[in-house]
């Protein structure tokens, strides 16, 4: 999660609802901040207030931002640097079985993720609405995984909806310590997010066309690394491989399958 400077912002507003948004996500941003009533005096550290429509005029100070919804925060911070807004924001994500996220605004880090599971988008999808002017950007590489994600954003925004594909190749670095693998999925997905790539609408990007056998095998093998004793069948690795079912389904289905036969 980002991590704010040692910047103050004071929230002045008689409407309780702009308060507890301005409050909630300065807390998640962890920056600090006076609550004041309007007509109280503003501490000499403050840089910039933040308020609703209807107390703006009320309050004698030079830079203040109106709280409509959550995106306020990022013309507060460019406010707090001195700049107008962020020119440029992406939303990047390094897909695999745990993909993670990253929010990179002018090249640098508002916000990280890692999620449960390639179909877990909920959060992408609250980052798009907190940040309506932003990009998303993925990663070439883990295909099925890729394009499991994919397939669960085309559900929500349509396939005509664009997304900047980046070639990811070394953009996971060597990490040692606890949590190796969640760190290095953050990481990609930063580098991610500061490479260039090309446009493409999300629906030519989950047309994966006809597995081979070696993803095929792959698959296979996987499912009996990933439940110990079971082989899935080759229809159900096909499936697998073309982002219709997560491996933990394929092995579900198998066992329903099997169960089914004996009886």
């Amino acid at each position: 999660m980002f991590i704010a400077p040692t910047m103050r912002v004071a929230v002045i507003t008689s409407n309780a609802r702009v308060y507890y948004l301005a409050s909630k996500v300065l807390k998640e941003y962890r920056i600090p901040f006076y609550s004041l009533r309007i007509g109280e005096r503003i501490p000499f550290d403050v840089e910039v207030v933040l308020t609703s429509e209807e107390d703006y005029d009320r309050i004698d100070f030079p830079t203040k931002v109106v709280v409509y919804n959550e995106n306020f925060i990022d013309e507060l911070l460019a406010k707090l640097e001195g700049r107008g807004r962020f020119r440029h924001i992406y939303i990047a994500i390094d897909p695999g079985e745990r993909p993670g996220v990253s929010v990179i605004a002018d090249n640098r880090v508002l916000e990280v993720y890692h999620l449960k599971n390639p179909r877990d988008i909920d959060v992408i999808l609250d980052l798009l609405e907190k940040y309506p002017q932003a990009r998303l950007k993925i990663g070439h590489g883990a295909k099925r995984h890729r394009i499991l994600m994919l397939k669960a954003l085309a559900n929500v925004l349509g396939e005509d909806y664009p997304i900047i594909l980046v070639n990811e190749k070394k953009t996971t670095p060597k990490v040692g310590g606890i949590e190796v693998s969640q760190v290095q999925d953050i990481i990609a997905s930063i580098n991610i997010a500061l490479r260039d790539g090309r446009e493409i609408k999300i629906g030519e990007l989950i047309e994966s066309g006809e597995p081979t056998k070696g993803e095929i095998e792959y698959i296979k093998k996987r499912s009996r690394e990933l439940s110990g004793t079971i082989t899935i069948s080759s229809d159900l690795a096909k499936e697998v491989a073309k982002g219709n079912l997560t491996l933990e389904e394929a092995i579900e289905a198998h066992k329903k399958k099997i169960k089914g036969d004996e009886k």
